[in-house]
C-alpha cells in the first residue's frame, strides 16, 4: 500500500513499484487513517508511508498500523530534511522496518532511477521477510463453506472510510529457496584492536540495541549504515545520546581515536589510511559497491590494510550481501566475523550472505551480540 497525501506521487510511487511482476500494488490512499482503515479490510505485505500528511501523519499513524497487523513491514518515506531524518528514526524505533529518502520534486522523482530501484528492492525483501514472520500472507483468501454462508469478518474501519484505489498484478512475490545449514569458523584467540560494524535494512535499530553494551570498550568502532546524507548525521547524533557511545559522522583526515565510534557519512565510502604512524580516516567518492555509498566492502578492506588481523567485523540486518567480500579478507588475513541470526533480523540478506559463506564465528540473536563483542573487546591482552 502507497499512502501519500499527493495523488501526483501515490501514481509515480505506484507505477515505479508496478515495474516489477513481483510487486502488487494493492492500495494508494492519501493519508494515515485512510491507510488504518484499508488494512483493517486488507491483507498488505508492505506499506510505504509518507511522513507529513493531513488528518494522520505518517509518525502518528505507524503504531495504529502495526496494532491492525504486527507484521505488515512499514517503509517509512520522507524528504531529506534534517527534520524528517530525525523522524525517520524515531519511527524506526518505535517499529518502522525501514526508510526511503524521497526526490524532493516531482520532476526529480519521475527521473530518479537509482529511488525507483532502491524503493522496489525493498519493498520486495521486506515484502519476503513479512511473509516468513507470517505464512497467512500471499495466501489466497478462502472461499465461503457453503453457498451463502459469510467469510471471516474482518475488524470494522476505524472512522469514516475513504474510497481507495487498488491495483493489481498476476505475479506474486517468489521466495528464494532455503540455504543449508550454516558453518561456523574457530574464535581467533586475540583481542582486536578495532571493531568495524555493517548494517543495512533494520540497521539503525540494531545499532542502537547492540551499541547500548559497548559505551566501555577502548577500541574504535567503525560503523558503515547504508543511509543518505543528513540521515547518517542524525544517526551519529541518536548512537550518542542513547547509546553512552561518543560518536559522530567521520571526518576526513581526522586520527582515530579509541573509545570513539565513527559513521561513514551518506555518500562517502569511509576507509582508513596511515599517515605519520597513525590511523586515520579519509572519506573517497570512489564509485559505489554493491550498489551502494558508502558500503561496508571498501570500509573493510582498509581495515585490514592498517590493523591487519586484530580486526572483529560484525554484519548485522540488511539486504544485499554487502559486507560479504570485505569479510573474506578479513578471515584471510586472521580476523573474525559475526553476523546476525536470520529470527532476529528485518532482512537476513547482508548477515545471511556472510553465514552461509562460511565466515563467522558466531551467529547470534541480536540481543545476545552486544554483550558477545564486549566479551571479545575487553579479553586480556594476548
Amino acid at each position: 500500500m502507497v499512502v501519500d497525501d499527493s495523488a501526483v506521487i501515490r501514481g509515480l510511487l505506484t507505477r515505479s513499484l508496478e515495474g516489477d511482476p513481483e510487486v502488487k500494488v494493492v492500495a494508494s490512499v492519501a493519508n494515515g487513517q485512510m491507510a488504518i482503515n484499508t488494512l483493517q479490510r486488507q491483507t498488505i505485505d508492505v506499506i510505504v508511508l509518507d511522513i507529513e500528511m493531513p488528518v494522520l501523519d505518517g509518525l502518528s499513524a505507524l503504531p495504529h498500523l502495526l496494532n491492525v497487523d504486527p507484521h505488515v513491514k512499514i517503509v517509512m518515506a520522507s524528504t531529506l530534511t534534517a527534520k524528517n531524518a530525525d523522524i525517520s528514526l524515531r519511527a524506526l524505533k518505535a517499529g518502522a522496518a525501514d526508510y526511503i529518502p524521497k526526490p524532493s520534486s516531482t520532476r526529480e522523482l519521475t527521473s530518479a532511477d537509482d529511488f525507483k530501484r532502491e524503493l522496489t528492492e525493498k519493498v520486495k525483501a521486506l515484502g519476503m521477510a513479512a511473509r516468513k514472520a507470517d505464512p497467512r500472507k500471499g495466501q489466497p483468501a478462502a472461499a465461503p463453506a457453503t453457498p451463502g454462508a459469510s467469510p471471516i469478518p474482518r475488524p470494522a474501519p476505524v472512522g469514516n472510510v475513504a474510497p481507495t484505489t487498488s491495483f493489481t498484478l498476476a505475479t506474486p512475490i517468489r521466495p528464494k529457496p532455503e540455504p543449508g545449514p550454516v558453518t561456523l569458523r574457530p574464535l581467533p584467540d586475540f583481542r582486536p584492536d578495532i571493531l568495524a560494524i555493517g548494517s543495512s535494512t533494520g540497521g539503525p535499530q540494531a545499532l542502537f540495541e547492540v551499541l547500548s553494551h559497548l559505551k566501555d570498550v577502548k577500541q574504535p568502532i567503525l560503523i558503515t549504515q547504508h543511509m543518505p546524507a543528513t540521515f547518517t548525521t542524525i544517526l551519529a547524533e541518536h548512537i550518542t545520546r542513547q547509546c553512552g557511545v561518543q560518536c559522530a559522522e567521520a571526518k576526513e583526515g581526522e586520527v582515530i581515536v579509541g573509545g570513539r565510534a565513527y559513521v561513514a557519512p551518506g555518500d562517502f565510502h569511509m576507509l582508513v589510511v596511515q599517515k605519520n604512524g597513525q590511523n586515520c580516516l579519509t572519506l573517497t567518492k570512489d564509485p559505489p559497491e554493491n550498489f551502494c555509498r558508502p558500503a561496508v566492502d571498501p570500509m573493510l578492506r582498509s581495515i585490514v590494510r592498517a590493523y591487519g588481523k586484530r580486526v572483529l567485523v560484525t554484519i548485522l540486518t540488511g539486504m544485499g550481501h554487502d559486507g560479504q567480500r570485505g569479510s573474506e579478507v578479513v578471515v584471510q588475513a586472521g580476523g573474525a566475523v559475526l553476523g546476525q541470526d536470520e529470527p532476529s533480523s528485518v532482512v537476513w540478506g547482508m548477515p545471511g550472505a556472510v553465514a552461509n559463506a562460511g565466515l563467522c564465528s558466531a551467529v547470534l540473536p541480536l540481543k545476545e551480540i552486544g554483550p558477545y563483542i564486549r566479551k571479545i573487546a575487553l579479553r586480556q591482552a594476548a
